[in-house]
């Protein structure tokens, strides 16, 4: 196993959706790994919807911040991953020292509009394909490179 621990960073405009669930998903699949989510335009604040969803799915965000990008650009990372998911929305480009880029977009569901009950299937939806995309990502990239 490798002796340094794994670092990833979350990429997404408000980090306070998308990127937390990301977030939040990643470090509950493997609390070896260093997983970190930032912001281009950092709201200060979690989308409550979103802590609400999460917690429906056993993990608890209610202590996570949103944190602005600047604070990460120093460090090194294994991975940053965008989340930005429409063609409106500008992903952050992160000029770190970065060995692998990717990008893996969802809707943001902090945009949907509808009736409350629509609304409240969006974030699911969107979580539900965040927990797949991330875990085919855990299993395909990290827990192989931890062996």
């Amino acid at each position: 196993m490798n002796a340094e621990k794994i670092k990833i960073l979350i990429l997404c405009t408000g980090n306070s959706c998308r990127s937390q669930m990301a977030h939040g998903f990643l470090q509950s699949f493997d609390p070896d790994i260093i997983v970190c989510s930032a912001g281009t335009e950092a709201s200060g604040q979690l989308n409550p919807k979103a802590v609400e969803v999460m917690k429906a799915a056993g993990i608890d965000l209610s202590q996570h911040t949103s944190d602005p990008v600047d604070k990460y650009l120093g460090e090194a990372w294994d991975y940053v991953i965008t989340v930005c998911g429409g063609a409106a929305e500008t992903c952050p480009a992160f000029s770190g020292k970065v060995k692998h880029r990717l990008h893996i977009g969802f809707d943001d569901p902090s945009h949907a509009v509808g009736t409350p009950a629509f609304v409240e299937s969006e974030y699911y939806r969107v979580r539900d394909e965040i927990r797949e995309a991330f875990r085919k990502f855990y299993e395909t990239r990290i827990r192989p490179a931890k062996k």
